[in-house]
């Protein structure tokens, strides 16, 4: 295996990355190999402190020149630490939309709530910036479309946050598996548990002096302010989340699909519900989803307030072929005889613990390393936008499913609900009013 800083090394040298292939490229938006990439991170609460710690584990070719939320308190905060951490003081700003008419910041990172994702990396390809935005990337099914269209549109470069895509020990593996190591894979199930509290039943309050309302909810349909939506519980509610599904299932849903081979399947259906607190909470707690192809199959299981593991570990995906199985996590991976005999196991690092919402990790480094050095030396993404949006999409179909309480039939090519226009319905959202994204 190669260390974590080897692999930075590598490349940061140029030479090849570990199982990667890099095709240098002719980019017009290469920039020499010596320039620093300015960069501004948007979104300051939780994951952008992993974005900040990546930053600085390649800080030789990145530096953050500006910081932007919406929250004064939120933003002043991360400006310290940022300053604390990477030796300059970034310039600071609520407005996204100020940022982005700065041409000296060449690429924006977004760790906003989810409803933001898509409406601003559009915003952010328009004004000529590289993109990294976190899974998922997009609220709804029309918006991640319209993201991928927008980045062959303007061109420049869009990564999504599913860092295990850059995971040494996973490249290694699904390598692996495409080579016959466990016979011709057909099953994957992926899982996530943690021990969630309740999120309560919110009552009105005045809209704290620090935050602007307006302008964190941007695009989303306007709502008064309740006490227990923000900083984090927005996840829970439909008009800025995407449920526990989105948040986490993505990462190991598209471990799943990328060791099986496939793309968009041929139907899905979930089931499942809010069955361990009565609150405010709009989404599902425990929920169960399959995505079926023609010979093939994909199992989602989630639990937010559970905590009873799988082979012993809060998340992870076990792949199942004709002559055995692999488990594969964020720690390694073990692979498994046809009569579930242990046979071989990889260790890269201890496994993320599920209750750990920062994601600070050398896989978020090197995620960071990749999307750099695509934009400084063309390299190859490991999640472009229109690789990671297909996961993105799938698990936005099974909360349709969830919602309709009926199964799905699919058409593979795009995703779209065959002969049913009332769960077609939700493939978008609305908007408020001025604030629709578009090309």
């Amino acid at each position: 295996m190669v260390t974590r800083r080897e692999f930075l090394d590598t490349l940061a040298t140029g030479a090849a990355g570990l199982a990667i292939a890099s095709t240098a490229k002719s980019y017009g938006q290469i920039l020499g190999s010596n320039d620093r990439i300015n960069f501004a991170v948007i979104g300051l609460n939780g994951r952008a402190y992993a974005h900040l710690s990546s930053l600085k584990a390649n800080k030789s070719a990145a530096r953050i020149s500006h910081v932007c939320d919406v929250d004064a308190n939120i933003l002043k905060k991360f400006a310290a630490e940022a300053e604390r951490e990477m030796g300059e003081a970034p310039a600071t700003d609520k407005d996204f939309r100020a940022i982005l008419q700065l041409k000296e910041i060449d690429a924006i990172t977004i760790a906003t709530p989810d409803h933001w994702h898509a409406p601003m990396a559009i915003a952010g390809l328009q004004a000529g910036k590289h993109v990294y935005v976190e899974k998922p990337c997009s609220h709804n099914p029309a918006e991640g479309v319209l993201l991928v269209e927008a980045q062959k549109k303007y061109g420049k470069l869009v990564q999504m946050g599913t860092q295990q895509r850059s995971s040494p020990h996973t490249i290694e593996v699904v390598d692996k598996i495409a080579s016959g190591l466990i016979g011709r894979a057909y099953y994957a199930k992926a899982w996530y548990s943690n021990t969630r509290k309740s999120i309560d039943v919110g009552k009105p309050a005045p809209v704290p002096a620090a935050l602007d309302w307006d302008l964190w909810q941007g695009p989303a349909p306007r709502q008064a302010y309740k006490d227990n939506v923000q900083p984090y519980n927005w996840h829970w509610f439909k008009t800025w989340g995407t449920g526990e599904t989105l948040n986490n299932g993505t990462h190991e849903v598209d471990v799943c699909r990328w060791a099986l081979g496939v793309d968009l399947p041929q139907s899905v259906s979930a089931s499942g519900g809010r069955y361990h607190f009565k609150d405010d909470w709009q989404f599902y707690d425990t929920l169960l989803t399959s995505f079926e192809y023609e010979d093939k199959l994909i199992d989602w299981e989630g639990k937010c307030c559970q905590g009873m593991r799988f082979y012993g570990r809060d998340r992870g995906s076990c792949i199942m072929g004709a002559n055995g199985s692999i488990i594969v996590d964020r720690g390694g991976y073990e692979v498994y005889d046809l009569k579930g005999k242990k046979i071989a196991e990889v260790n890269a690092e201890k496994a993320a613990d599920s209750s750990d919402t920062l994601g600070r990790d050398s896989m978020t480094d090197l995620h960071f390393a990749n999307f750099i050095a695509a934009i400084r030396k063309g390299d190859k993404l490991n999640a472009p936008v229109s690789v990671g949006n297909v996961a993105v999409t799938m698990l936005q179909l099974s909360n349709i499913s969830w919602e309709t309480k009926r199964a799905l039939a699919l058409d593979g090519a795009d995703g779209k609900i065959l002969n049913d226009p009332a769960a077609m319905k939700m493939w978008g959202r609305d908007y408020e009013p001025g604030w629709a994204p578009h090309l």
